[in-house]
Formats: structure tokens, sequence, C-alpha cells
């Protein structure tokens, strides 16, 4: 059984059909990288996976356990059991501006379980050293470059230690000089064998991180392989054009 399974997911909002059946299974350890145009369905669908959007149809199993079954969803219990082996980053840090770094990783913590003073203090300390920010956390969101804020987000987004990551666009919201730090940090993850899912535009991340690459187009998976397959020689005409624009 697969880590992650995805089948004939649909999703609508009013008239517009965002997801027409998207279907994809992720192993324990993958890298996915999802590449296509701005509106393909790529962050909705993530979005999907977290229960963030409610689905129109199909299904989702994360590790076993159907968050959605044709459609249908389990008990709030249930999905709140499923959700919490999963870590979401996204475009915008959504850091909470008055609180200072340490105190943003711990409130998820907080929010899910009753820990200790010192055990919130070591869970910190040891996220931040992950992201290289362990001097930044007395800090205020204000007093960070873009690049620190989302490496606190993805900091804060482990303190859960969550079985899966992911990654909506999280580099683009940042000057390219920034980015580099951000994705060195996922790259990292990626080593450590971390479960990820990673909507991208980094089209160098997608080719040397990733194990398996998705490329959606209008609601769709056109096509999906290894980087070498669909950087090489993709199949889909679709593809080939998107990748001669990007690369």
């Amino acid at each position: 059984m697969a880590f992650i399974e995805i089948n004939g997911l649909k999703k609508s909002f009013g008239a517009l059909e965002v997801l027409k059946g998207v279907s994809f299974e992720v192993e324990k350890g993958d890298v996915v990288a999802v590449i296509g145009s701005s509106g393909s369905g790529k962050s909705t669908m993530l979005r999907c996976i977290i229960n963030l959007e409610e689905v129109n149809g199909g299904d989702i199993v994360i590790e076993g356990m159907p968050l959605v079954k044709n459609g249908g969803y389990p008990s709030k219990k249930e999905i709140k059991q499923i959700t919490s082996k999963m870590g979401m980053v996204f475009q915008q840090f959504n850091l909470f501006p008055h609180l200072t770094v340490r105190k943003n990783l711990e409130m998820p913590v907080r929010l899910a379980r009753k820990a200790g003073r010192e055990e919130l203090t070591a869970q910190c300390e040891e996220m931040l050293r992950k992201v290289g920010l362990l001097d930044k956390i007395d800090a205020y969101p204000s007093q960070l470059s873009g690049g620190q804020k989302q490496r606190v987000a993805i900091a804060r987004a482990l303190m859960l230690d969550p079985d899966i990551m992911l990654f909506d666009e999280p580099t683009s919201a940042l000057d390219p000089e920034l980015t580099g730090e951000v994705l060195g940090v996922m790259k990292q993850l990626a080593e450590e064998h971390m479960t990820m899912i990673v909507v991208t535009h980094e089209m160098a991340f997608a080719r040397e991180a990733a194990s398996k690459v998705i490329f959606m187009d209008g609601g769709t998976i056109l096509e999906a392989g290894t980087p070498d397959e669909l950087f090489g020689s993709p199949k889909h005409p679709r593809t080939a054009e998107f990748l001669r624009s990007t690369l």
C-alpha cells in the first residue's frame, strides 16, 4: 500500500471545475514535485490533501487511513488524527507578527497537546538549528528577511514531527537571492527521506531533489515520471511546451 493514495480527486468552486479526477501515489520517502502553469489546480490539490478544502469526489488515503472515500469524510476526530500526520508550508509565511520566533514555533504544539517548558524549548532549538536560525529564536518576524521567515515557517511545520510535508510554492514570495536558502533546507529534508509533495516553479529543485515529477494542466495530471523521464524526454506535447517556456 502506498504512503499516500489519491484517486479520482474532484474539486469545483461553483461552476468552475478545478480538479478533474486527479490520481497518483506517493511512497514513503518520496519527494514529489508538482509543476505546471498557474491555475492548473496544483495548490488546490495540496489544500484538499490536508483538508483545507473539501473535495467533491474521489479518495484521499494517508498511511492507510481514508481522509476521503468516494467524496465522503470520516468523523472530525479521525480527520484530525489523519491531518496531524502532515505539515504544510504556504507561499506566504503566515507567522504571527506579534509573537517571537520561539512562540510561533511553540503555538502548534500547545494547540495539539500538553507540553512542558523544557520540552518545548529543546524542540524549538532543535528545529531552528535544523533550518540554521537558532540565533533568531527571540526575534520577531519583522526583524527577519523573507527567506528567514520561510525557514521559520518550515521549522514550525516540523514541530509536530509530521510524517509528510506539503509545500505550496514556498519560494514564490521571495527575492531570487533568498530562494536558495529555503531550497537548501528542503533539499536537506529530502536527503533525510522526509516524504514531501512540493508544488513549485523551481525547475532546478524538481530536477535535482525530486524522486518523481508530476505535470498538471487544466485540473488533470498530463504526465508523471522521474525527473530524467519528464525533463529529458517528455511524452505529452503540452509538457514539452511548458518546459521549453520555463527552462
